[in-house]
């Protein structure tokens, strides 16, 4: 009997400490010229990179997006992140988004993810939800949803991120 929970015990350890780490997804998203671009192609040389996802419609995701833009290039500068926006906007609304971003003079990558691939594959249900991706590629934190503040939560994040890898170093 103390042989099967024992047993039992290790599996679950076993199985929760070797799953895999979250990565990104291959798959088809369009740049705002209407090209299509492979998720497995985004990086940053090594250095953090966060996915949002949002859509013109959701005025939290506007916000986020509106308050990054005020400290990206301080953030850029300090850390070397890297912010990639994919708009779920479907395919009758995301003519929409070039103009709306090029108005807002937003300096993220901006993708189009019209078919809803990239974010059922990341498991986004609704927007904002933003992800934070280590040197590797992989998903380290993620948040969903936007109250002011929220940015400097993702910061620090970011912060914590490269301390870490400077430690495994």
């Amino acid at each position: 009997m103390f042989k099967n929970v024992y047993f039992l015990f290790f599996l679950v350890i076993f199985i929760a400490y070797a799953k895999e780490p979250k990565t990104l997804p291959n798959v088809k998203v369009k740049n705002l010229k209407g090209e299509n671009v492979e998720t497995k192609t985004f990086s940053n040389d090594g250095k953090p990179m966060v996915i949002n996802f949002w859509a013109t419609w959701c005025k939290p995701c506007i916000l986020e997006l509106n308050n990054l833009h005020d400290v990206y290039e301080k953030w850029q500068n300090e850390t070397g992140v890297k912010i990639i926006a994919i708009s779920i906007d479907d395919v009758r609304n995301s003519k929409k988004v070039a103009p709306f971003v090029k108005g807002r003079n937003w300096k993220y990558e901006v993708y189009l993810d019209e078919n809803g691939d990239f974010r059922r594959a990341m498991n986004v249900n609704n927007p904002p939800h933003s992800f934070l991706l280590n040197s590797k590629g992989e998903v380290v934190w993620e948040h969903n949803g936007y109250a002011p503040g929220d940015e400097e939560i993702l910061y620090e994040q970011i912060k914590n991120l490269l301390s870490t890898e400077k430690d495994q170093k």
